[in-house]
């Protein structure tokens, strides 16, 4: 049985090429059928993500190259390109890798949590087309919990690794609950945007996005559920915000230390905590003088962040081991489950070779043929039968001078046990 993972990442191909083999969410059923019906796969999963395309398999006979052909032709995409930019791992290189995945060893952010769930989503797929069978159900199930370990053992998903989702924690550490607190965002871009959905996901309810632009900030405001004003709006609305996050693309400050020190007085110096992401800066750095004011700057955050990514990568060094020790472990089972999947086998074959005889001798019983002359004739061809395969096997072993065979076949006949005694 061969387990094989084949696919692209973000390591290994450019976002041009990714696209092109990216499989959706109406294409997947497809997919995975056309696979299976393609290698006659016992076992088959798709994770398809922005930052990866991957294929798992699991055949009797199956080779990585049919593999490429397939995605290849699937998508309509050049064969040796594909092959120029992809990997492939087999048996427990590719049990290690699918692992490594879903626990966000691979990840471009590393020990990121939306693997787990894309690759979650992937087996449910498959599951649902019964592509999931046998041993493939026990690595699938094993991977997933390998993922769990590792995040409840390890601090790989404990600390912010990108400013934004810092700037959110940061805010968590100084206001214990952020549920209630009231949040202004500065800008409506890819950074304010990101902000905004960790603000989201810590049930933050009020949400005010203000920018130079009404139609951009209520592209974004549609998406949290906030509300919008312009950036000359700000000053009569600045003291109601607990918490300011700021990120635009403007030359010029946008928050001066008097504007914040009116809209203090008129929170009668509640603190405001106030985050600026921009560079260069939205907010005057004279804020940070302010008694009530905790201002922090993206060189701030960026230390931070360079903290926790070290914190990570040592975490994740512990995360690999585990990961190891599953992968070798799932290879052991998986091999035993094969030697008795051999054991019944030769079991099952034996049984036939003996009913066969039997039925044949009761037949000649009933003719009327000698008892004796049969036992003794049924006795001799039963042992002829089973004795001629590995025969056969000690004579190859033999020939070509293999002496790990040898001693393998010789402790199989228990050759070695006192000579029969």
């Amino acid at each position: 049985m061969t387990l094989i993972a084949l696919g692209i990442n973000h390591k290994t191909a450019s976002v041009e090429l990714r696209e092109k083999v990216a499989f959706s969410p109406d294409a997947m059923v497809e997919a995975l059928c056309s696979l299976r019906e393609t290698t006659q796969a016992k076992g088959s999963m798709i994770v398809s993500t922005c930052n990866r395309t991957e294929l798992y398999l699991q055949a009797d006979t199956l080779s990585a190259e049919d593999v490429l052909r397939w995605l290849a032709q699937f998508h309509g995409v050049d064969e040796h390109a594909l092959r120029q930019n992809s990997y492939i791992y087999t048996q427990e290189q590719a049990v290690q890798h699918v692992m490594r995945v879903a626990c966000g060893l691979d990840s471009l952010v590393l020990g990121e949590p939306q693997i787990l769930g894309q690759v979650k989503q992937a087996y449910s797929f498959a599951k649902n087309l019964g592509l999931v069978e046998s041993d493939f159900e026990r690595l699938i199930q094993q991977t997933f919990a390998v993922a769990k370990r590792v995040r409840s053992e390890t601090d790989i998903g404990a600390n912010a690794v990108s400013v934004a989702y810092a700037s959110v924690q940061l805010a968590k550490h100084i206001f214990s609950s952020l549920e209630k607190s009231r949040v202004l965002l500065i800008g409506a871009g890819e950074t304010i945007e990101l902000v905004a959905r960790h603000l989201r996901e810590q049930d933050v309810k009020s949400i005010t996005v203000a920018n130079r632009t009404l139609a951009r900030a209520e592209d974004l405001a549609e998406q949290i559920d906030a509300n919008v004003i312009t950036l000359a709006q700000i000053p009569t609305h600045l003291h109601e915000a607990d918490i300011v996050i700021s990120s635009t693309a403007s030359q010029l400050p946008i928050l001066g230390k008097g504007m914040v020190e009116r809209a203090l007085k008129e929170r009668r110096y509640k603190p405001m905590f106030l985050v600026d992401l921009a560079v260069p800066r939205d907010i005057e750095g004279e804020v940070g003088e302010l008694d009530d004011a905790y201002l922090y700057t993206v060189d701030d955050l960026q230390q931070i962040v360079e903290q926790n990514i070290a914190s990570r990568n040592s975490a994740a060094q512990e995360a690999e081991k585990m990961v190891a020790e599953q992968a070798h472990a799932f290879m052991q089972w998986r091999e035993a489950q094969q030697s008795v999947d051999l054991l019944r086998e030769f079991r099952q074959q034996s049984e036939q070779t003996r009913d066969k005889l039997l039925a044949r001798a009761v037949n000649q019983l009933a003719e009327g043929k000698d008892p004796q002359q049969l036992l003794v004739e049924m006795a001799n061809k039963l042992t002829n039968a089973l004795l001629h395969p590995p025969t056969r096997a000690l004579k190859m072993a033999a020939e070509s001078d293999d002496k790990g065979a040898q001693e393998l076949l010789r402790n199989a006949f228990g050759l070695d046990m006192n000579n029969g005694r």
